[in-house]
């Protein structure tokens, strides 16, 4: 069905129908990350080192290695680097 002004509603509707379906499940699947984090913290678990350590999991090596050196290369030059 196509409205005066050249729009398909039907398919229109099918789109946001299918978007608010996603963002139904992105949201549920949120809920569910945020409960692992819950229970990594029960356990003992440093859950802000853990955030790190998936986001250095999704770096391909020579990216990380780029950005720990980089990482180095700030905390020498304002001090914080330890005794090497």
């Amino acid at each position: 069905m196509t409205n005066p002004g050249g729009v398909a509603a039907d398919q229109l509707r099918a789109f946001v129908e299918r978007i608010e379906r996603l963002e139904e499940e992105k949201k549920a699947i949120s809920d569910d990350i945020k409960d692992i984090y819950a229970e990594a913290k029960g356990n003992g678990y440093d859950v802000k080192v853990l955030r790190q350590v998936i986001r250095m999991r999704k770096q391909d090596s020579n990216e990380r290695q780029e950005m720990d050196a980089l990482l180095d290369l700030y905390l020498h030059a304002l001090g914080m680097a330890g005794e090497d």
